[in-house]
């Protein structure tokens, strides 16, 4: 029952996405039975209801329903490809895609998108600028998306403004373009103390879920990222991945030169064969850890500001990026302030 009435709602979440203006419960019915779904009317309101409580739709007086920012978000999560292939197939398939060459600087990256609202732009770069000066971030880099531009397959909704931090799966596709493959395991909470990083503290193994880990931490309240900023001690994301050993040396040498472009680079590298962080590690093989790419975005929902985040957006070209620095100025430029 539970299955059938979460099909019933994606399907009316997807007709919502659809519309270009909000539509009413009879409508919606109609389109539904265009499709194949013969219900009531009646049994339409009644999980149009549960969407609004889940806040993946909303009412416009003497119009109708329309899909919000939080819907579209649902809608591209549950897709039979990342159910089927679980967030594993995902981070390989992006991987792939990406172009990114760090010797020249071109190329595309991958990019997570999380959106705020207009009207809390400026206290949410507040927090962001800070945390992306720690280690514990993918770097220096970020961009921001304007209403109306889009990325895969969100649009960044009017009163809205998308931040695009640099997604850690980019330092995946940087070590496979170097030749170097890359398992990635699983995405966990990082305790980190007086800037040292300890242990892992909860684990979800990326071929088991269909959802980016850090994205549940961040919605449970579990992350303490505002800890790092404040004294160096705190939870934050973070990915455990696994590299042949041999190619250890080649890794510790790619790293440096991808931290002076301002892209992070891995929090530790382990030795062949040894645990890392209490974390066994397979034969012939070295343990990595990367630092999550929504850490930053989450300071701002650990501060009280929603934030509704989306891992593995999409790809957009390195040029596109600037340096934390510049992103107050730039946010200011988007709302149209001096």
């Amino acid at each position: 029952m539970k299955e059938r009435a979460e099909r019933k709602r994606l399907m009316t979440l997807q007709i919502l996405k659809e519309s270009p203006e909000p539509i009413s419960s009879h409508t919606i019915r109609e389109l539904l039975a265009e499709r194949g779904l013969e219900i009531s009317e009646r049994t339409v309101r009644f999980h149009l209801q549960a969407l609004d409580n889940m806040g993946f739709t909303a009412y416009k007086e003497k119009k109708g329903r329309y899909i919000t920012p939080k819907g579209l978000l649902e809608l591209s999560r549950s897709h039979v490809y990342e159910k089927v292939g679980f967030l594993s197939s995902k981070i390989d398939d992006m991987t792939y895609r990406m172009t990114y060459n760090y010797h020249t600087g071109e190329g595309k990256v991958l990019v997570n998108i999380s959106l705020i609202e207009r009207k809390d732009l400026l206290a949410a770069v507040g927090m962001i600028v800070p945390y992306l000066k720690t280690r514990f971030s993918t770097g220096e880099m970020i961009t921001l998306f304007r209403e109306g531009e889009n990325l895969g397959e969100i649009v960044i909704p009017q009163g809205y403004v998308g931040i695009g931090t640099v997604c850690s799966i980019t330092l995946n596709g940087i070590l496979l373009s170097s030749g170097v493959p890359v398992m990635s395991l699983f995405g966990g909470l990082l305790e980190i103390t007086n800037g040292k990083a300890e242990r892992f503290t909860a684990l979800i193994k990326y071929e088991g879920t269909s959802l980016d880990p850090l994205e549940i931490y961040i919605k449970s309240g579990m992350t303490n990222c505002t800890g790092i900023i404040e004294d160096g001690s705190g939870q934050v994301g973070a990915s455990f991945r696994e590299i042949p050993a041999s190619s250890r040396d080649y890794v510790v040498s790619i790293n440096e030169e991808i931290k002076k472009i301002g892209l992070g680079g891995f929090i530790e590298i382990g030795y062949p064969g040894q645990s890392l962080l209490d974390i066994p590690v397979a034969h012939e093989r070295c343990g990595i850890v990367v630092a999550g790419g929504l850490n930053s975005v989450s300071v701002a929902h650990e501060g009280g500001i929603e934030v509704i985040s989306k891992a593995l957006s999409g790809l957009v070209e390195f040029d596109r990026l600037f340096k934390y620095t510049e992103l107050m100025d730039r946010a200011k430029e988007i709302l149209g302030q001096e």
